[in-house]
C-alpha cells in the first residue's frame, strides 16, 4: 500500500495539491472576471484585520489546535533526545535557514526574473512560513512513517507552547535582518488572533467535548471539522488569488521560483533532524515524526499572518501559498525516504538507547 493510500491520509489530504491547484485557476479567473468583488471583500477591515479572511483562518486554525493536549506536556522528559532535536531544528535551524535560502534565491540569484517591487515581501512570507511548525498535519506524516504516538503529541504540544511567546520576535529579528519594516502592533495583533486566541479556545472545547462524552465525542467534532477546515483554507486561497491573478499571469514562473528555497529548506531540516536523532539513538519511531514536523510548516498560520502583516496582494501572501501548493507531495516523499532507510538508520547511532 503506497503512503498516500494509507489510513490517516483522508481525500482532502490526499489531494490537497490538486485542491490548490484548482483554487489557484478559480481564484484567478474570478479576478479577472469580478474584480470588484474581491476589491469589496478586501475592504472588510477592522484594525488591519479583513474580516472574512479571519473568520475563514479561524475556521482552519481552531479544529487543528482542538487535537493538541497540553497536558502531554509533561511527558517532555521521558522523549528528550527526540523532543531536543525537534525543538533545535523548529527554533534554532529552521527559520534562520530559511531567511538565509530566501536571501540567496530571492534576493539574489532569482531578482532579476521577479517583481522588483515585491522581493522582499517574497522574502518576508518564506520567513513567516519557516517560523511555524506544523501542528496538525505532522499527526498524519508520523501515521504514515509509523511514528510513536505520544511522542508525536508531544513535541506538537511544546511547540504550540514555544510559538506563544516566540514566533513574533523571531520573525521581528529575521524581517529586520532583511531590512524589512516590521508592523510590530499588525504582527502581535496576528499572534494574538491566530495563536493566543485559537489555542485558549481549542483547549477549552476540547476539555468541554472530554466532559461531555469523552474521547469518542472528541473524535467525532475532530472528524465532521476536518473537510470544514481544508474547505476554509481553500477558500482563502481562491480570494487570495483572486488578488494576486494579475501578477501570476503576468510572472508564472514566480510560484516555480518561490518553490525552490521552500524545497531545499524541506530536505535539508528534515536530513538533519533524521541524523541527529540518529546519532543520538534515538528509536526510529520517534525520529520519523521529529524528522517531519522538521520539514513541515504550520501553512495556516503563515498565509493568516502574511494577509495580515502585508495584505492579499502582497508577494509575501503569495510566497506561503506556495508552501500550501507543495506540502503534501513533498511530505510523502520525505515519509518515503523514512521508511525505504529504517533498516540503514536502525544498524547506526546509539541503538538500544532511550528516546
Amino acid at each position: 500500500m503506497t503512503e498516500a493510500a494509507r489510513p490517516g491520509l483522508g481525500v482532502f489530504e490526499r489531494w490537497l495539491t490538486l485542491w490548490v491547484g484548482l483554487c489557484i485557476v478559480a481564484g484567478i479567473a474570478l479576478g479577472t472576471w469580478v474584480p470588484g468583488a474581491f476589491q469589496a471583500i478586501g475592504r472588510v477591515e477592522l484594525a488591519q484585520v479583513n474580516l472574512p479572511v479571519a473568520l475563514l483562518i479561524w475556521l482552519m486554525i481552531v479544529p487543528m489546535l482542538l487535537k493538541i493536549d497540553f497536558a502531554s506536556l509533561g511527558q517532555v522528559a521521558g522523549q528528550w533526545r527526540g523532543i531536543g532535536v525537534t525543538l533545535f531544528i523548529n527554533w534554532a535551524v529552521k527559520p534562520f535557514s530559511m531567511a538565509l535560502l530566501g536571501w540567496l534565491f530571492i534576493g539574489w540569484l532569482f531578482r532579476p526574473l521577479l517583481p522588483a517591487d515585491q522581493v522582499d515581501s517574497y522574502i518576508a512570507g518564506l520567513i513567516l512560513l519557516a517560523a511555524a511548525p506544523c501542528t496538525a498535519m505532522v499527526f498524519v506524516w508520523s501515521n504514515l512513517c509509523e511514528g510513536e504516538p505520544n511522542f508525536t503529541l508531544t513535541q506538537v504540544a511544546v511547540n504550540d507552547a514555544i510559538m506563544l511567546v516566540a514566533f513574533a520576535p523571531i520573525v521581528g529579528l529575521l524581517l529586520g535582518l532583511s531590512a524589512i519594516t516590521v508592523p510590530w502592533p499588525t504582527l502581535l495583533l496576528s499572534v494574538v488572533l491566530y495563536i493566543l486566541i485559537p489555542v485558549a479556545a481549542g483547549q477549552a472545547w476540547r476539555r468541554w467535548l472530554l466532559a461531555r462524552g469523552g474521547q469518542a465525542s472528541l473524535d467525532r467534532v475532530l472528524a465532521r471539522l476536518g473537510p470544514l477546515s481544508l474547505g476554509a483554507l481553500l477558500l482563502t486561497l481562491v480570494l487570495l488569488f483572486g488578488f494576486q491573478g494579475t501578477q501570476i499571469v503576468a510572472q508564472p514562473g514566480i510560484i516555480l521560483l518561490l518553490a525552490v528555497p521552500i524545497l531545499i529548506q524541506v530536505y535539508f531540516n528534515s536530513g538533519i533532524a533524521y541524523l541527529l536523532n540518529r546519532l543520538l539513538g534515538v528509536p526510529h519511531c520517534v525520529a520519523g515524526p521529529s524528522a517531519l514536523i522538521g520539514a513541515s510548516n504550520f501553512f495556516e498560520l503563515a498565509v493568516a499572518a502574511a494577509i495580515s502583516l502585508f495584505g492579499f496582494n502582497s508577494g509575501a501572501a503569495l510566497a506561503t501559498v506556495v508552501g500550501v501548493l507543495i506540502e503534501v507531495p513533498v511530505m510523502l516523499s520525505v515519509v518515503r525516504v523514512v521508511n525505504a532507510s529504517k533498516g540503514w538508520y536502525e544498524r547506526g547511532g546509539l541503538r538500544g538507547a532511550a528516546g
